[in-house]
C-alpha cells in the first residue's frame, strides 16, 4: 500500500472556504500540509496539496487502506457543492511511465454507441432503458448486450459508418490522450462496446491497445449477435494487468476511468480507479470522482 498521497481538490470553481475545509480534513486526520499550488485550467480550477505524513511503523496495508478509505469518505462528506477532492497515491503522480485505460462509451465518448445503432432499428427506447440498467449494476452486463444487440438484427453494415461519424469526444479526450502519449505513457481503451466502432477511433487517437465486442456481420447485414466471448467487467481488468505488463509498468502506476458497474473490476485492479460523471454505485466505491464533463482533471489527477 503506498504511503504517501497528494489530495488535489479540483471544480469549475474553488473558493478558499472549499480548500479550508479540505485543509481541515487532512488535519483532522493528522496529515500535515507539505506543500500547496493552484492551477487555472479550462473549465475548472485545481489545488495540488502534497501530505507530508508517512503511515507509522508497523502499519499493515489492510490498515493503510482503511485509513484512506476513511479520509476519502470524510472529503466527499466535508465537500462543498461542484469541488471534489482526490487522495491520489504518489506511486502513481510520480511514476516516471504511466498506465492510462479508459472505458469508451459515456468516458472516451460522449455518447453510448448502441443506442445510436438501436436509433437506426426503432428500438432506441428499449435499449436505452436497458444499457441504463446495467451501469447501475442492475443487470447481468452479458445477457443485457445479447438482449440489446438483438434488437439490431438485420440491420446494413453500413450503419456502422454512419454511427461511427456521429461520434463526440468527450471534452478533454483528445488533449488527455495526446498529452500522455507525448510524456511516453501508455493509454488503452476497453469497451463492452463494438469494435467495428473503436478501431477506427483508437487509430486517429494513437491509443496503444483497444478492446471491444465484434458484432457479428454477414452478407452484410447484422445478424443481432456478437462474435467471442462478451467484454465484461471481469475482462476489462484482464486487460488492465495484461496491458500493463507488457508495458513493464508497476500497477501502482495505473489509473482506470469508467462511469458504469461494467467498469468496477477494472477500477479496482488500478491504483487509482476514477469514475467519471458516475452512476452513483461506481461512485461510492471509485477512489476519485470526476463530476464535470471534463476529460482534462484526469491529467492533473496523474500529474501529467
Amino acid at each position: 500500500m503506498p504511503s504517501t498521497f497528494t489530495a488535489v481538490s479540483y471544480g469549475q470553481t474553488l473558493s478558499p472556504a472549499a480548500l479550508d475545509k479540505v485543509r481541515s480534513v487532512l488535519s483532522a486526520h493528522g496529515y500535515r500540509i507539505a506543500s500547496e499550488r493552484t492551477e487555472s485550467h479550462p473549465g475548472f480550477d485545481a489545488a495540488v496539496l502534497e501530505l507530508g505524513s508517512l503511515e507509522p511503523s508497523g502499519t499493515s496495508d489492510a490498515q493503510a487502506a482503511a485509513r484512506i478509505a476513511r479520509l476519502r469518505a470524510d472529503l466527499g462528506e466535508a465537500a462543498q457543492e461542484g469541488v471534489c477532492t482526490a487522495i491520489v497515491p504518489d506511486t502513481l503522480r510520480a511514476a516516471e511511465r504511466k498506465f492510462i485505460i479508459m472505458d469508451v462509451d459515456s468516458t472516451l465518448i460522449q455518447q453510448e454507441v448502441i443506442e445510436l445503432l438501436a436509433s437506426y432499428a426503432g428500438t432506441e427506447a428499449e435499449v436505452a432503458k436497458v444499457t441504463e440498467a446495467a451501469m447501475r449494476g442492475e443487470l447481468d452486463f452479458a445477457q443485457s448486450l445479447h438482449h440489446r444487440v438483438a434488437t439490431l438484427a438485420g440491420l446494413p453494415e453500413s450503419v456502422l459508418s454512419e454511427v461511427g461519424a456521429k461520434i463526440k469526444m468527450s471534452v478533454g479526450a483528445e488533449r488527455l490522450v495526446a498529452n500522455a502519449k507525448a510524456a511516453g505513457h501508455v493509454v488503452c481503451a476497453v469497451s463492452g462496446g463494438f469494435s467495428q466502432i473503436l478501431a477506427p477511433l483508437a487509430e486517429r487517437l494513437g491509443l496503444d491497445h483497444a478492446l471491444a465486442n465484434d458484432l457479428e456481420i454477414v452478407d452484410g447485414h447484422l445478424t443481432g449477435k456478437v462474435s467471442g466471448a462478451v467484454v465484461d467487467r471481469a475482462v476489462k481488468a484482464v486487460q488492465l494487468r495484461t496491458w500493463c505488463a507488457e508495458a513493464g509498468i508497476a500497477e501502482t502506476a495505473t489509473m482506470a476511468i469508467g462511469d458504469g458497474a461494467n467498469d468496477l473490476d477494472m477500477m479496482a485492479a488500478a491504483t487509482l480507479g476514477v469514475a467519471f460523471n458516475a452512476k452513483p454505485a461506481v461512485r461510492a466505491v471509485a477512489d476519485a470522482q470526476i463530476n464535470i464533463p471534463n476529460l482534462d482533471v484526469a491529467l492533473v489527477l496523474a500529474n501529467i
